[in-house]
């Protein structure tokens, strides 16, 4: 059986679950992120209606991975089970769609843990994936690569914001060749913030609670704001990926259910998020857990993703901010397919 395997200087090590190729003719490609949060899988196939790729199939499930690594520097065996369930359904997709080539990276969370390894080698030996642990450098090139395609090329440099779940990777990019004049990753996620500055005060408390939210990433981005500043001589163009920005953005829409076709590419004003923002940090767990969009795997999260998206628009003033839900998975299929010659 023969694999493909992309550039070692192109990817780092290729990890990948190898399946026959029933049908070569219509390879398929797949692209898993592991992060603090969530496990999210797509598989595609190359060409389609914007001769990008076409999804086969996708999963996504809130993990929790770096649930307590604050506080212990260890992923919790609770966190580390959670994972490896959902790494053998997405093992299991892999398997049924015949993929030859996937790359399964994993981010914030497996970085920190002391035990990040013993997590690693028991995901392979459990499931068969392997899961490369890449850089904040890489992971901001991959969510660049991923939602380049929605900067709007006529317009000024575009910050591209990424809030994770234990960092936020901020990316500033030309304005329309996409290349990355700075970047930064600043240690707050919404995991890593939720844990930090707890949230579930009594009613009388939450706006003050949620000031040293916002406060708390804002204090993170004053240097970065200064290299922004040296290199933009104007305002920037926002373009925000991640379930906090995709979240809020269909509740900005009035969506009954969350559908991906009418967020993705989106612009939504940043009044509107502050507005949003506001409400859900105003509200019990259980009262945002009703609130279209939310449920109650997002809750208790929320809030710190609103906080983090608050410093970020507070910093970067602008009437209005483009929305992608899109980003790591979608850079990593664009690599493995550039390399196998599609484009």
């Amino acid at each position: 059986m023969t694999i493909d395997l992309v550039s070692a200087a192109e990817l780092g090590p290729p990890a990948r679950r190898a399946v026959p190729a029933a049908r070569p003719q219509r390879k398929a490609f797949g692209a898993l992120d592991l992060g603090t949060n969530n496990c999210r899988l797509l598989i595609a196939r190359p060409g389609g209606a914007d001769g990008d790729f076409t999804v086969i199939d996708a999963f996504s499930r809130v993990v929790r991975l770096g649930e307590g690594l604050l506080q212990t520097g260890r992923l919790s065996e609770a966190a580390m089970d959670r994972a490896v369930l959902a790494l053998s359904i997405c093992a299991d997709k892999l398997a049924r769609r015949s993929v030859t080539l996937t790359r399964n990276v994993a981010t914030e969370a497996c970085r920190r843990a002391a035990n990040g390894r013993e997590f690693i080698d028991r995901v392979y030996e459990v499931t068969g994936i392997a899961l490369d642990v890449i850089s904040p450098a890489e992971e901001a090139r991959l969510a660049v690569l991923g939602c380049a395609s929605l900067i709007e090329a006529h317009g000024p440099p575009a910050l591209i914001f990424d809030i994770g779940g234990g960092s936020t990777e901020l990316i500033l990019v030309d304005s329309p060749t996409a290349a990355i004049r700075a970047w930064v990753s600043v240690p707050w996620g919404v995991v890593s913030l939720a844990e930090t500055v707890p949230y579930d005060p009594p009613p009388a408390e939450r706006a003050a609670t949620y000031a040293v939210q916002v406060a708390r990433v804002a204090g993170h981005l004053d240097a970065f704001a200064a290299t922004v500043a040296a290199e933009v001589d104007g305002p920037v163009q926002l373009l925000g990926t991640s379930g906090t920005i995709t979240t809020l953005a269909s509740i900005a829409l009035g969506l009954p259910a969350y559908d991906r076709r009418r967020v993705d590419g989106c612009t939504v004003t940043a009044s509107a998020m502050r507005d949003i923002s506001v409400m859900l940090a105003a509200r019990s767990p259980a009262e945002r857990a009703e609130v279209p969009g939310i449920g109650a795997d997002r809750a208790d999260l929320v809030v710190a993703g609103c906080a983090i998206l608050e410093a970020i628009i507070d910093r970067w003033p602008a009437e209005t901010l483009r929305v992608a839900d899109r980003g790591i998975r979608e850079g990593v299929l664009r690599v493995l397919m550039s390399r196998q010659g599609y484009r």
